[in-house]
C-alpha cells in the first residue's frame, strides 16, 4: 500500500472524528486530520534536524526540526508519535515520547491539521529512512535558531517549534 492509500481519520475543529479518507484524498481535498511532531535530542541535548526528500507528498526538500507524520485511522497520538519517531530515525526500542502540547495548525490557505507535539531522547545510533530523510545532523539549539533564517523550513514544523519555545518559556 502506498502512503497515499493510507486511511486517516478526518476530524473537525474540536479534534472529533467525523469520517475517514485515503491520505491522498485528505491532502487533495484539504480535509482536517491529525499529525504528530516529535522533537528528538541526542545524549548531548542536540536537536535532530533533517532535510526531507524530494518525493515527500507534503513539503518536499524542506528542513525540519521534528520527526513525525500523520496519525492513522483509529491510532492514538501517543502510538503515532512512537511509531513515526522509530520509523524516521530507523531505530527500535526508543523510549515513549513525552507529550507536551497540542494545537490546530492552519496555513491560511485551506490546509489544517491537529498537531500533537512531543519530545524524546534518542541515545541509539540512528539510521533514518532514505525515503523520508535526505540528510540529517544533531545540532545545538543555538545553531538551529541561527539556521531559522538561512534554510527553508517546513511551515508546520516552524509553527510547532515556535509554540514549543513559548510553552517552555512560560514554564
Amino acid at each position: 500500500m502506498s502512503s497515499a492509500d493510507e486511511i486517516l481519520d478526518v476530524v473537525d475543529e474540536h479534534d472529533q472524528v467525523v469520517g475517514r479518507a485515503r491520505r491522498g484524498d485528505v491532502y487533495a481535498r484539504g480535509l482536517r486530520h491529525r499529525c504528530v511532531f516529535v522533537q528528538v535530542r541526542d545524549a548531548a541535548g542536540r536537536l535532530f534536524v533533517h532535510r526531507r526528500t524530494s518525493v515527500k507528498l507534503v513539503f518536499p526538500s524542506l528542513y525540519d526540526m521534528f520527526v513525525g507524520g500523520v496519525v492513522g485511522a483509529g491510532e492514538s497520538y501517543d502510538d503515532a508519535a512512537l511509531r513515526e519517531a522509530e520509523e524516521e530515525l530507523g531505530v527500535r526500542g526508543l523510549p515513549r515520547p513525552e507529550f507536551l502540547l497540542k494545537f490546530l495548525y492552519d496555513d491560511g490557505a485551506g490546509k489544517s491539521w491537529w498537531s500533537a507535539v512531543y519530545e524524546v531522547r534518542c541515545e541509539l545510533p540512528v539510521s533514518p529512512q532514505a525515503e523520508e530523510v535526505d540528510r540529517y545532523a544533531f545540532l545545538p539549539e543555538d545553531e538551529v535558531r541561527e539556521r531559522l533564517t538561512e534554510w527553508e523550513w517546513v511551515p508546520d514544523g516552524l509553527a510547532a517549534y515556535t509554540r514549543l519555545r513559548a510553552f517552555r518559556e512560560a514554564g
